[in-house]
């Protein structure tokens, strides 16, 4: 065989630890279980979208092909977020890798080029992921039987879905090859690929609604629109409503090559300094701080009640009447970090949302640009509070496992249900001023919308055709959002307990806690989407299901619950159905955290036996 062949097949296919990876991970059971759950999404929701859309009785060849063009757009974009939030479950091994640095010793002392460490560690992770789209592809070539769907457009989401794995994938094998970060940094991990997806597409949404992008009505692609998986798929699937740019930029005139070409040169040289650093001992760097005094406590650690860095002894603190509640709410804010990033997330929220209000009312920004704006901003702090409720929560009693806390708090008096109602409410008292956050921002709206502007020129109500109009945000919104987001984030905060309990370590049950919910919430909001874009009565209770559907009806509700608006139930009749469907949600939430609790006391000391010794 030629060297150079062999040297192509070491980086690749035969590379030993690309080969470990590969057939470890090949016998594992969750992997199957995330594949198998991942297939029956799509099928679920495509045959559902199916039946829906497609309505009953005979169908023309016209209505049949439009069916099946909406419903692949639909599962198209179910693709790209499973995608996101699988990637990083399955490079989360490689993050943690760095918590354990005798991995690296090791693989440093074999004859393994640093290419062949980095690539070898990419390929075997990524393999797993680019699995997943290549299991799916069947099922996508199927709607191609009911017309309006070209073989290109698939293959292009493919390219899509396929560039951000690739993407995700590269960035999580440096975070272990800088050996910088620890088991922690998967949450991170999460949080900004979260964030980063929203504050693009906020940005781009405004550019568009001030007449920034491409197309004569200035509402096509924006240059974000190349640095962004789902508007680059938006720009393929819906080039009428989302146009390109005829001539000019490239990132405007193709912004789906932009975004492919674009992640992949970057992935390139994210794996060349990777590749570069690997054996240099990474990116790592010791930094040697003066500090202060020993005994002495800095002014900036005294203003938020905390003792000098590295001190035995902390400033007394007054414990609930639930230890364990208290240990969670507080213990979170044992460190200067913490605290700053907590609040630092808080007030500038709510500094945002009240600069928004006041843009709007100013006429610095149009109805179009506020809505837009109020939307993206409430959409990404619901989703990183959810991430922050979730890493918690998966957390909360395996590291207290890893680190021998719970073999401790077993010999007190304290019951199963005092330790897990106490994880529960503890973490819950940590997240509302969080919650708080997005809720006040709508909330602010809808008291702004309730008193029509405040006397603002115009008022505060948007024209939405046929001789009809809507407040800006629904006046309710302040009681809708709260109701149906706390019991949401509670059932988060149980699920990521279930999973902290079962789970040996910190990084399986914060995979796992992500997966499930990702899943469930896609799944939730999905069909929610779905319902209050098409379906008259039922449409608003069913869109309240979930926090996200449930923010996008009360900024949006005659985008969010059409037919129902302009339908017979109107504006009126939508609105007491959300009402109705958050009293719902609220239930049917509050009733799993009482499942899902008892079935974690009644099974508690058999689950901590089973699993007693492991660290």
């Amino acid at each position: 065989m030629p060297v150079i062949v062999r040297w192509l097949l070491r980086l690749g296919p035969s590379n030993p630890i690309a080969v470990r990876l590969v057939q470890n991970g090949s016998r594992r059971t969750r992997h199957l279980y995330i594949r198998s759950i991942y297939l029956g999404v799509l099928i679920v929701v495509l045959l559902w979208l199916m039946l829906t859309r497609g309505g009953s009785g005979e169908l023309s060849y016209r209505e049949l092909a439009q069916a099946g063009s909406a419903s692949f757009t639909m599962v198209a974009y179910l693709q790209v977020l499973l995608i996101c939030v699988l990637a990083p479950v399955f490079m989360a091994g490689a993050i943690a890798q760095e918590a354990s640095p005798r991995t690296w010793e090791v693989m440093l002392t074999t004859p393994l080029s640093p290419s062949e460490i980095v690539l070898g560690n990419l390929i075997g992770r990524l393999f797993f992921v680019l699995a997943l789209l290549f299991a799916s592809l069947p099922l996508f070539a199927m709607v191609q039987y009911y017309g309006g769907v070209p073989g290109s457009t698939i293959f292009a989401s493919y390219g899509v879905s396929g560039a951000a794995a690739v993407l995700v994938g590269t960035i999580a094998i440096a975070l272990s090859v800088s050996r910088m970060v620890g088991r922690r940094a998967v949450f991170a991990f999460y949080v900004t690929v979260v964030s980063y997806l929203a504050v693009t597409a906020g940005i781009d949404g405004f550019l568009r609604s001030t007449g920034g992008g491409a197309g004569e009505s200035g509402e096509g692609v924006t240059y974000l629109t190349a640095l962004n998986p789902f508007l680059a798929l938006r720009a393929l699937l819906n080039p009428a409503g989302y146009p390109r740019a005829e001539v000019g930029h490239w990132m405007l005139v193709h912004p789906v090559n932009a975004w492919v070409y674009g992640s992949l040169i970057l992935s390139a040289v994210i794996a060349l300094t990777s590749a570069l650093t690997v054996r240099a001992g990474g990116l790592q760097s010791v930094v040697s701080g003066g500090g202060s005094a020993p005994g002495k406590v800095p002014w900036y650690r005294r203003m938020f009640g905390l003792g000098a860095s590295g001190a035995e002894h902390r400033p007394p603190r007054s414990v609930w009447g639930n230890p364990i509640a208290w240990r969670e709410a507080a213990a979170r804010n044992s460190t200067l970090g913490k605290i700053l990033a907590r609040w630092a997330f808080i007030l500038a929220g709510a500094a945002f949302g009240i600069t928004l209000v006041i843009a709007y009312h100013a006429g610095s920004l149009s109805a179009t640009g506020f809505r837009l704006a109020l939307l993206y901003t409430v959409l990404g702090e619901l989703a990183v509070t959810t991430l922050v409720a979730i890493n918690m929560a998966a957390t909360a009693v395996s590291r207290e496992r890893e680190d021998g806390t719970l073999d401790l708090l077993l010999t007190t008096v304290l019951t199963p249900r005092d330790y897990l109602v106490g994880k529960l409410r503890g973490l819950i008292a940590y997240l509302l001023p969080m919650i708080a956050i997005p809720v006040g921002t709508i909330g602010i709206a809808g008291l702004y919308a309730l008193f029509d502007g405040f006397g603002r020129s115009g008022g505060a109500a948007v024209a939405i055709g046929r001789g009809a109009t809507v407040p800006v945000v629904l006046p309710e919104a302040a009681i809708v959002l709260p109701v149906v987001t706390v019991p949401f984030m509670a059932f988060c905060v149980m699920v990521g307990l279930h999973w902290s309990l079962k789970s040996k370590g910190t990084i399986g049950s914060v995979v796992g806690t992500v997966g499930v919910v990702g899943v469930v919430a896609g799944i939730i909001g999905l069909c929610g989407y779905q319902a209050g874009t098409s379906a008259d009565a039922l449409g608003p209770v069913l869109t309240a299901m979930s926090p996200a559907t449930a923010a996008f009806a009360l900024v949006q509700p005659e985008v969010g619950m059409v037919d129902a608006v302009f339908g017979n139930t109107g504006l009126t009749g939508a609105r007491i159905g959300l009402l109705v469907g958050t009293v719902v949600a609220a239930g049917i939430y509050a009733a799993l955290v009482y499942g899902l609790l008892t079935s974690m006391v009644r099974n508690f000391d058999f689950t901590v036996r089973k699993l007693a010794g492991i660290k």
